[in-house]
């Protein structure tokens, strides 16, 4: 033992302080010895080390480092004590990073006194702050890391919470980057263009000692400035090392994933360095921009460390982009890769489908899925997109006649909701990159305006790409004369013409001063430009204008009466009116305008604006449909006056113009655009007010509306209830609620769930909005009048009609008291139904019993006692239907007196029409009534036409590709219905069909046709005989819908139909729509009638949309999907693609036999694609997250049938699977939760995707046995978590770090050690000390 060595065994603390006080002033007396002497700094480390082990000092030991250090700082800075320093560090008698963290609160500060001193700091980082596998497997790894922070004060300075040994390693590296970035910033004079001013790490004592060096030595001078020179050079060499290294520059990418604020403060002195910097420039190893890239985002991604493994081949191949063809039928090629696209806009067609949601978040949600997953541009994404939505218009341009038009909603779709998805997309691309300029530390200003970022410059490339699909670009017929106007307006702005905002007001096509031909790229740039995403340089672009300009006057005034005389202050007469309301307003000033008078104007100017709102301008007025929309809503409820002091409320005063609103929007596509635009909450928390206030009312005052006719209260409050019912799924039949089959995933949207929402929006108008960007498009004029949150307890009587409506539903009809007023309301119904039959002394009356009874004779003045609030007429309409019912059921009342009484009351009241739907349909529900025999005396009969609408349903389920058994077998040659339901179609069939029964056959319709298809085979086509006799223009549209209720009844039709979906998708069924698979074999041309001989062939895609909604056990539908996915892989491995030899590598990729992975995996990907979207949209977010929590699990665990086909035995179809398993939940996760956390249904992913990644933990580490193949399952794994990495790295924010390090165990077992990685990587800061470990570790 030395002499100054001393033993630290056990002894009592005052003794071992001490005993330690003599053991380090000991090691500073030998070591100034033998730098006194020379020594050989080998053999002092020798003698050092052995002494300390002696004494029982742990090494490497933190108290030495600080020893040395404050011997050598600034004492004793001599060449060598820093190698006694160095031989200590190279012994691992002291921990480098510790040495190195107390050396940069000495140095750095001190680095202009003590030039050598920073220099050989320096060299010490070269040669120890690149290699950390030592110090992390030291026994003291953690308490030296915590020192380490308390030395530099990490965790204080990045304000993290955590403290884990990891996470402390990440800090500082980063800390001793950004001191070097700082010092080189203020050595140049720099530091103070930065917006703090100073560094947070050039604290401490500053160059103490300078006073003390003779510095009046010029030549001394001279090389201590040179040094310092020298030392910012490597400085600034030194920072580009550390992103040029394996281990630092990923340590770095952790850095910048999880401590984006304090990186992003580290780029801007990066930029002002990489800007500014001499020293840079003077550099011979790097240059300015090459540190820029070094440290460029991209860079320092760690999705693009791991792009050299394995996973790389799997996203590589997997991933897709759009190619040059398209069209109806793009087969398999990657632009086929798009059909969600397709499926959910077909999907939002549907009439039925009245969603609470805006359909633009929907569908701005699944462009950024598509767009991630794809690994697509946004050019590659806006193009898909834009050929989706015209290829809507295409399909419904050969559209059946029906009563449900769907062109309008169409064009909406294209031009106002697909250009508002675009419009969120690029505001949240360029509020980013505004973000970044103003906090720029080289700007030093705020900037208030970019020109646009790539997502812009990408719409406008797809925009002029688009120019390509001509055959997707004509226009409908009743679209062709706008799509030529647009033209116009871009050829008269290329001669420099003046054009009036009226100037095409009424032309005709005879009537352009021009020879032109437009097409629907021209209206779209007009939409786009309309919202500011364009301007009018696109008139400019090669093509777009053809044809040439005739002589005209270079200003051109207005050729007709129109929105230009409204804008001059022209009155609003009864001509104008019509103009403007088959004219859609063009700007947001000529919609203010109309605004204007409908808040300020007349009596008759209210009901003017009112109409014109609601006319062209609703329908067709693209550009500014969203601000109409919630215009109208917002004068649905007007503000009580300041002055108004009466009784009853304010909205009484406003009846007239209210119907007119209420009339106005009441069509199927007027409804279809307010769903499409997320307004149904606010409009029926709009309507319920109206709803509430006139069914209060007795019919007692009668208001004249502009046609001369008459309006009471009933009429008021029956139109704004009909549409209210709309709203919300009322059209379900009651079966749902009783039958034991599962009901559709998801709750159908309640008046209180209306009301939630509607809730929700008002309070994001009164709070500020999270995104500014996207609150500038809401004018305050559209703003609600009011932001109160409104509750159904604000609306008794509509609370207690639905708790009535519900108890009808789930309960047979009870509770009349005899002589109670609603008794006595009943009494009078029934007089005033059935007082032209004449029972005499068997009149009709409901019973307290439930069965008819006799009462008084009929009075003549019914309808006068009746003047009763529509409320109370309401309450007792159950009880007048039960009588009724059981009167006819006994013989007392004839099939035909039923329904005329059933009439008379709907003509009464409007609104007694939903009661009587929702009452047949529970009666129909409950079995209890014995059937009507549908014979042409008692009841209607189908017998002209049954058999013809039975033969057509065959044949178009046949042309689809399903078989399914004789559909009228076992059932009699007498057609029947029950009861309930033959009084229901026979009263719907007396109606004509005019404008005003419209509304209401649109409440009737899906009611109707959703109560037929539950009930037994062949009542739907029974109902729609009957209706096809009445209106023979609609039977194509009519055998087609009935068609649907064959699926609802048979599941192995279901299957089929799917299993079609599949094949023609794929192209693996020439027999078919077409062989070439696809979009166009999916969805085919829509509904055409009359080819050849009645209905052409459904594409099975269209067909399935139609009745994906009918089908009640949609678990069934999941796990049908699921197999038929892997039957699909199948069939794409045996079908020729894929040959039983080995993987050849070539340049050009992987193949597999003589064709490539690629060609394969891209066909798996798109079955994959399709199966997420069908059970997407199917069952919405609860299917989604069923399939992910138990169907997925369920099917790894169980044992699947081993079959010997062409290319499995030798791994290829497992590990296909496996990859199309991988997609296919990804994807169906990125639709239902999106790819970030901006929907507020992400909130929803945590548990399900936490609860999946914990089955996949498990799984790897043994504590569950898989019955699946073992490469389906690794492939899964691996290509799920791939997914997650490359395409929705927000997810793993959310899910245990625990689970994600279990996870990552388990890839590195498999030796997936870079994906692994990753998985970490993405994982947020809890994850982070771990990640940085596992980088450490990979230096092995």
């Amino acid at each position: 033992m030395n002499d100054w060595s001393v033993d630290l065994r056990p002894r009592p603390a005052f003794m071992a302080a001490a005993r330690e006080r003599r053991l380090w002033d000991g090691v500073i007396e030998s070591t100034k010895s033998a730098q006194e002497r020379g020594c050989d700094p080998l053999l002092w480390a020798v003698q050092l080390s052995s002494g300390l082990n002696s004494a029982g000092v742990s090494l490497p030991s933190t108290e030495l480092a600080d020893l040395l250090v404050s011997h050598i700082c600034w004492a004793n800075n001599v060449p060598i004590t820093w190698k006694f320093l160095e031989k200590a560090l190279a012994m691992r008698i002291v921990p480098p990073l510790y040495v190195l963290a107390l050396l940069s609160t000495r140095v750095i500060p001190g680095r202009w006194s003590h030039p050598a001193g920073y220099r050989l700091y320096m060299e010490l980082l070269k040669r120890h702050a690149f290699s950390y596998i030592h110090q992390i497997n030291c026994s003291d790894y953690e308490k030296i890391m915590k020192s380490i922070d308390g030395i530099l004060h990490l965790s204080q300075i990045f304000t993290l919470q955590a403290s884990e040994p990891g996470i402390l390693v990440v800090e500082l590296v980063f800390a001793i980057v950004w001191q070097l970035l700082d010092a080189s910033l203020a050595d140049e004079g720099l530091l103070d263009f930065t917006p703090e001013k100073k560094s947070r790490w050039l604290t401490g004592t500053q160059d103490i000692e300078m006073d003390s060096h003779d510095y009046s030595n010029g030549k001394i001078m001279e090389c201590r400035d040179r040094m310092c020179k020298c030392n910012t050079i490597l400085a600034v060499e030194l920072i580009g090392e550390f992103f040029k290294n394996k281990v630092t520059s990923k340590v770095l990418c952790l850095a910048r994933r999880n401590m984006s604020s304090h990186w992003n403060c580290f780029i801007q002195h990066m930029q002002l360095l990489a800007a500014s910097s001499s020293a840079l420039r003077s550099s011979k190893n790097i240059a300015p921009e090459d540190l820029l890239q070094l440290t460029s985002d991209k860079r320092t991604e760690l999705s693009q460390v791991w792009n050299t493994s394995s996973p790389k081949q799997f996203l590589a191949v997997m991933a897709g982009s759009l190619v040059s063809s398209a069209g109806r039928c793009h087969g398999t090629s990657h632009s086929a890769l798009w059909l969600p696209f397709d499926l959910f806009l077909e999907d939002t067609l549907d009439p039925s489908r009245v969603t609470a949601t805006s359909a633009i978040e929907t569908l701005t949600d699944l462009a950024k899925a598509l767009q991630a997953v794809n690994q697509a541009t946004w050019h590659d994404t806006f193009l898909a997109l834009w050929i989706a939505a015209l290829r809507l218009i295409q399909r419904e341009g050969d559209s059946r006649e029906g009563p449900v038009p769907r062109l309008d909603t169409c064009l909406c779709i294209l031009l106002s909701i697909t250009t508002i998805v675009f419009l969120n997309i690029i505001e949240e691309d360029e509020a980013g990159l505004v973000y970044e300029t103003e906090s720029s530390a080289i700007s030093q200003r705020k900037v208030k305006h970019i020109s646009g970022g790539n997502c812009r410059r990408d719409l406008v490339s797809s925009l002029q790409q688009l120019a390509d699909y001509e055959d997707l670009l004509s226009p409908p017929l009743t679209v062709i004369s706008v799509a030529n106007q647009a033209a116009a307006k871009a050829m008269m702005f290329l001669s420099g013409m003046t054009i009036g905002s009226g100037y095409f007001d009424g032309m005709s096509l005879n009537e352009l001063p021009m020879d032109c031909s437009g097409n629907m790229r021209h209206l779209i740039v007009e939409a786009c430009i309309a919202r500011n995403l364009l301007d009018t340089s696109a008139y400019s672009w090669p093509g777009y204008v053809k044809g040439h300009i005739n002589q005209i006057h270079h200003t051109v005034s207005g050729q007709m009466p129109g929105w230009s005389s409204l804008m001059k202050g022209s009155p609003l007469t009864p001509s104008l009116v019509n103009i403007l309301v088959s004219t859609p307003a063009s700007s947001l000033a000529e919609i203010e305008k109309i605004y204007e008078l409908a808040v300020t104007g007349s009596n008759d100017e209210k009901i003017y604006a009112a109409s014109i709102l609601c006319g062209a301008s609703l329908t067709r007025g693209w550009n500014i449909q969203e601000l109409t929309v919630l215009l109208i809503t917002k004068l649905l409820s007007p503000p009580v006056p300041a002055d108004y002091s009466g009784g009853e409320s304010h909205l009484i005063s406003y009846a007239s113009f209210l119907n007119a609103l209420i009339i106005g929007i009441s069509s199927v596509d007027c409804v279809q655009i307010f769903s499409l635009l997320g307004v149904v909450p606010q409009l029926a928390g709009a309507l319920m007010p109206i709803c509430e206030v006139f069914g209060s009312c007795a019919p007692k005052v009668l208001w004249t509306l502009a046609t001369g006719e008459e309006i009471s209260s009933h009429g008021v409050f029956s139109n704004a209830f009909t549409l209210l019912l709309k709203l919300w799924r009322f059209d379900r039949p009651p079966v749902e609620h009783v039958s034991g089959e599962v009901a559709p995933v998801g709750s159908h949207p309640t008046p209180e769930y209306l009301l939630l929402l509607c809730n929700s929006q008002l309070a994001s108008y009164a709070s500020t909005p999270k995104d500014q960007h996207k609150s500038k498009r809401l004018l305050k004029l559209a703003s609600p009048s009011s932001t109160e949150p409104i509750f159904m307890d604000s609306f008794p009587k509509l609370k207690q009609w639905y708790r009535q409506h519900q108890e009808c539903i789930v309960s047979i009809l009870s509770g009349l008291v005899h002589g109670s007023s609603v008794h006595q309301i009943a009494d009078l119904i029934l007089n005033m139904m059935f007082k032209k039959v004449g029972r005499g002394s068997q009149p009709l009356t409901p019973a307290t019993s439930g069965s008819s009874s006799s009462s008084g004779p009929v009075t003549e003045d019914s309808a006068l006692r009746l003047e009763l609030p529509a409320w109370d007429i309401l309450e007792a309409v159950p009880y007048v239907l039960d009588a009724t019912l059981t009167a006819c059921a006994h013989g007392r009342l004839s099939p035909r007196e039923l329904v005329t009484g059933l009439k008379v009351l709907a003509d009464f009241l409007p609104a007694s029409m939903a009661t009587i739907v929702s009452y047949f349909s529970a009666e129909v529900t409950r079995g209890i009534w014995k059937p009507a025999s549908m014979n042409g005396t008692d009841w209607p009969s189908p017998a002209a036409n049954l058999s013809m609408v039975e033969q057509q349903i065959k044949n178009i389920l046949a042309g689809t590709g399903v078989e399914v058994p004789s559909l009228d077998a076992g059932r009699n040659s007498q057609a029947t219905l029950p009861l309930p339901l033959a009084a229901l179609v026979s009263l719907t069939i007396t109606y004509k069909l005019d404008r005003a029964t419209e509304r209401l056959l649109f409440l009737i319709g899906p009611a109707l046709h959703a109560l037929a298809s539950s009930c037994p085979w062949p009542c739907m086509p029974i109902i729609s005989s009957l209706w096809a006799q009445k209106v023979k223009r609609w039977s194509d549209f009519l055998i087609y819908s009935a068609s649907h209720a064959v699926f609802q009844h048979n599941r192995d039709a279901v299957e089929q139909l799917l299993r079609r979906c599949f094949m023609c998708t794929l192209g693996l069924d020439s027999s078919l729509t077409s062989s070439n698979g696809g979009v166009g074999a999916l969805l085919g041309h829509g509904f055409v009638s009359h080819f050849s001989s009645g209905i052409s062939a459904v594409a099975p895609g269209m067909l399935y949309l139609q009745v994906h909604r009918s089908v009640r056990n949609v678990m069934f539908t999941t796990k049908e999907i699921v197999v038929l996915l892997m039957h699909s892989v199948k069939h794409i491995a045996s079908c020729g693609l894929c040959k039983p030899n080995k993987f050849k590598k070539t340049k050009h990729g992987m193949r597999y036999g003589q064709v490539s992975l690629a060609t394969a995996m891209t066909r798996v990907k798109l079955a994959a694609s399709l199966g997420a979207s069908l059970v997407w949209i199917t069952g919405g977010l609860s299917l989604v997250q069923s399939l992910i929590k138990e169907t997925l699990p369920s099917w790894f665990l169980s044992v699947h049938e081993s079959e010997a086909e062409v290319g499995e035995s030798s791994g290829m179809v497992p590990m296909l699977r496996g990859c199309a398993l991988a997609y296919f939940a990804v994807l169906s996760g990125a639709f239902a939760w999106g790819v970030d956390s901006s929907s507020p249904v992400s909130r929803r992913r945590q548990n399900i995707l936490g609860g999946h990644l914990e089955f996949l933990a498990s799984a790897l580490d043994g504590k569950i046995t898989l019955g699946c193949d073992w490469t389906t399952w690794r492939a899964y794994v691996s290509g799920f978590v791939s997914l997650m990495v490359g395409c929705t790295p927000a997810w793993m924010l959310e899910v245990d770090v625990e689970v994600l390090k279990r996870v990552s165990k388990g890839l590195r077992r498999w030796n997936e050690e870079e994906l692994a990685l990753a998985l970490l990587g993405i994982g947020g800061v809890g994850a982070m000390g771990a990640a940085a470990e596992m980088i450490i570790e990979s230096e092995r």
